[in-house]
């Protein structure tokens, strides 16, 4: 298994089980070390039960000025490496106002408006994948059912990937969530894409740490939203490992 986990959220790795290795994503060939001053850019191997997972503490994203082929290489490389399931974190804003700071929330599905795939481009080898891939149930049900039964009070939404890195205005929010949306933010979807080619199982877990622009009187501060992503990230981390321990 591997899990991404999203900004501000690398204190969840320390929750998640006793750490055998750790390497710098930038020591690694292929991996674009990411410059976001609140990514660890670290990956970790951690024993969850008899359980091996790869934690990676931050990601590389669209906004760095990094391809989507960039920034689904650790999704790539933990396939390669025998991960059959990835789960996906992320810190996003929230559009319903049931949702609030602090809550995670499973990713029933998703909307891809970057304007990039992972899957475009000549094929690399003879034997790349379709790029044609069904993206119904890209969001594991499965995982869903077992994260449920971890945590019953789990909320599921629909989560919407903009390129960023500015936040969006009080109107893109209204056009989201006409389009579906119920959460939002900079990665994550290009990832799962990467991930269903490769046939993995895919669970997304989304933290909510700010309403979107325009629900509240306050406009978004990313200072407050690494601060609710730090100081939920140990709660979030323990989640993951009953989730992984309950399959």
């Amino acid at each position: 298994m591997a899990v991404i986990l999203g900004s501000g959220l690398a204190g969840a790795a320390s929750a998640l089980g006793s750490r055998s290795s750790q390497h710098h994503l930038g020591e690694l060939p292929g991996f674009p070390a990411s410059v976001v001053a609140h990514q660890r850019s670290e990956v970790w191997s951690v024993e969850i039960g008899d359980h091996r997972v790869l934690a990676f503490l931050g990601r590389p994203h669209l906004y760095e000025g990094y391809s989507a082929a960039d920034v689904v290489h650790p999704v790539r490389t933990a396939v390669a490496a025998g991960c059959e399931v990835i789960v996906i974190t992320n810190a996003s804003g929230a559009l319903r106002a049931d949702l609030a700071p602090g809550d995670a929330v499973l990713i029933t599905d998703h909307l891809n408006l970057t304007g990039a795939s992972p899957l475009a481009g000549p094929p690399a080898r003879g034997d790349r994948p379709s790029a044609f891939v069904d993206l119904v149930d890209a969001w594991s049900p499965r995982l869903r059912e077992v994260a449920k039964g971890v945590d019953g009070s789990l909320a599921g939404g629909v989560y919407a990937q903009l390129a960023g890195p500015h936040f969006e205005t009080p109107a893109e929010i209204r056009m989201l969530r006409t389009m579906g949306a119920d959460l939002v933010g900079m990665s994550s979807a290009v990832e799962a894409i990467a991930a269903r080619q490769l046939g993995a199982e895919v669970l997304g877990l989304s933290l909510v740490t700010n309403m979107a622009a325009g629900m509240t009187p306050e406009g978004v501060s990313p200072r407050s939203i690494i601060g609710v992503a730090r100081g939920r990230a140990a709660e979030l981390g323990r989640l993951i490992r009953e989730v992984v321990l309950a399959l």
